[in-house]
């Protein structure tokens, strides 16, 4: 039986949670340079996007060298 994940692919690392990456590949958000483009408290709003997902994607941004916008 296929997983959610198999349907969504996302670069995100499976840490965030199998939630967080399913909603934001649902909101369009599947690789990171997608989230340069959109603040944290942005992300904090999708369901299952919480305060984890979010320390670790900002860690996997800062370590390509990006980062999530300010606004």
């Amino acid at each position: 039986m296929p997983t959610q994940d198999a349907a969504e692919p996302t670069e995100f690392p499976h840490g965030i949670g199998r939630v967080a990456r399913r909603e934001l590949a649902l909101h369009g958000y599947t690789r990171y340079d997608q989230l340069t483009g959109v603040s944290s408290a942005e992300l904090l709003r999708i369901h299952g996007v919480g305060p984890k997902a979010i320390r670790i994607l900002e860690e996997e941004l800062a370590a390509r060298g990006l980062a999530f916008a300010t606004r």
